[in-house]
């Protein structure tokens, strides 16, 4: 069965010291939970299990029981290349993710191919109760919208979001941090007019300041756009 042939490959591949690293990143996660299989040993084996044609025994048994087994969910999802059955099988995950780790390495390759389509399930995501769904779509947009489809409408989506979620305003600061790398010009008014809560508003700042793609002239500027408490 294929359930019982994944955990016990999980187990095999454990690492007890990186499993304690791990915790320490996912305070959201118990570590009962976690088994402690580093990421290139998880997505070698997703690779593998994604060819198989009763994996789809495994991707419907959810929850899962450990973090490894959402990490490599993750994975296998990304693999598929149809992008209805691509959505579809992200769909019936994203309600179960409950760490911003699963939540970000949940990174499709068919989508940069159907972002027509995608766009409206993202703004579908953005309106979520489910902080992770949130997190996942404000990712989307940073990932597929900030090159040759980028529209100013795109990062008034994502301002506009209002939460006390420390992992969804994380994101809307990384995302506007992106942002402001890849198109300084048409991002800069939302850090001047104030468009974030004050947090994410200095939390923005602070990671494009640390960021190598933006200028010193741009971090020097931005500096001088933090709110003081």
């Amino acid at each position: 069965m294929v359930n019982e042939y994944i955990r016990e490959n999980l187990f095999n591949f454990q690492d007890k010291k990186y499993k304690g690293f791990q915790k320490n990143l996912m305070p959201t996660v118990e570590v009962k939970n976690v088994i402690g299989v580093r990421t290139p040993a998880l997505r070698s084996f997703a690779k593998e299990l994604a060819k198989r044609e009763d994996i789809d025994e495994f991707l419907n048994a959810l929850p899962h029981e450990y973090f490894d087994e959402n990490q490599l969910h993750a994975f296998i999802i990304s693999e598929e290349k149809d992008y209805e059955k691509c959505m579809e099988k992200v769909e019936k995950f994203l309600p179960f993710v409950d760490n911003w780790a699963t939540c970000d390495q949940l990174l499709p390759k068919c989508f940069k191919k159907h972002k027509n389509e995608l766009l409206t399930k993202i703004k579908k995501w953005l309106k979520s109760d489910e902080t992770y769904t949130v997190r996942f779509g404000i990712g989307m947009l940073m990932r597929h919208y900030l090159d040759e489809d980028f529209k100013v409408a795109y990062p008034k989506m994502v301002a506009k979001i209002r939460s006390d979620e420390y992992y969804i305003n994380m994101m809307i600061a990384w995302y506007f941090a992106t942002a402001l790398a890849k198109k300084y010009d048409e991002i800069l008014p939302f850090i001047q007019e104030k468009k974030l809560d004050d947090w994410t508003h200095n939390k923005a700042i602070q990671k494009a300041i640390e960021s190598y793609r933006v200028a010193d002239e741009q971090k020097v500027y931005l500096r001088t756009l933090k709110v003081k408490k």
